[in-house]
C-alpha cells in the first residue's frame, strides 16, 4: 500500500473512532432522560428523593457534552464566525481551517488537557467521593477533563491533517454546508 493511499484510510480510522464514541454517546441523551423522568416521578408522587440519581444525572450530562466535542468538531457542530471564510474559495477556507486548528484548537486543548492533569491526579489520589452522599465517584467524572481534551486532539489531527491533503489535492475541498444560517 502506498503512502498516498495509506493517508486517507488512516484518516477515515481516526473519523471512524470519533464517530463511534459520538454515536454511542448520543445514547444516553435517551438514558439520561429517563432517569431524569424517573427522578421527578419518584419525588413529586412518592415523596423519594435520590441523591445517586441526580448525581447520575450530572455525570451523565457531563459525559454526553465532553466525550461528543470531538464528534461536533467532526461534524462542523461547534459555533463559528465565518464572515470571510464564506466567501473564499475552498483552499482559503482549507488554509483557515488549518491554521485555526494548529494555531487555536491544538494549543487550547493541550493547555486545558496539561493543566487538568495535577487536578485529576490529586482527585485520583483520594478516590474522591460525593460530599452529599451520591455518587462515590468524583474522580472518575473529573477524568473526563483530559479525556475529552485527547479525543478533541485526535480529532483535530485528523482535521488538520485532511486540510494538509486538501492543499495538496489529495481529497477534493469539502463544500459550504447548506444548513449554514446567513445573518
Amino acid at each position: 500500500m502506498s503512502r498516498a493511499t495509506r493517508e486517507p484510510v488512516l484518516l477515515s480510522r481516526l473519523d471512524a473512532f470519533t464517530e463511534v464514541i459520538g454515536r454511542s454517546i448520543a445514547w444516553l441523551v435517551l438514558v439520561m432522560m429517563l432517569v431524569q423522568f424517573a427522578i421527578v416521578v419518584m419525588r413529586y408522587l412518592f415523596n423519594v428523593h435520590s441523591i445517586v440519581m441526580q448525581e447520575s444525572v450530572m455525570y451523565m450530562h457531563a459525559m454526553v457534552f465532553m466525550l461528543a466535542a470531538a464528534f461536533t468538531l467532526k461534524h462542523d457542530g461547534h459555533v463559528r464566525v465565518d464572515v470571510f471564510n464564506r466567501r473564499m474559495s475552498p483552499r482559503g477556507r482549507a488554509w483557515v481551517e488549518l491554521f485555526g486548528t494548529l494555531l487555536l484548537l491544538i494549543p487550547v486543548v493541550l493547555f486545558l488537557g496539561l493543566g487538568s492533569l495535577r487536578y485529576v491526579a490529586s482527585s485520583w489520589a483520594i478516590l474522591e467521593r460525593s460530599s452529599d452522599g451520591g455518587l462515590p465517584a468524583v474522580f472518575l467524572l473529573k477524568t473526563l477533563i483530559p479525556l475529552m481534551c485527547l479525543l478533541l486532539l485526535l480529532q483535530g489531527i485528523a482535521q488538520a491533517w485532511r486540510q494538509v491533503l486538501i492543499l495538496r489535492g489529495r481529497l477534493p475541498a469539502e463544500k459550504t454546508h447548506e444548513h449554514e444560517e446567513i445573518l
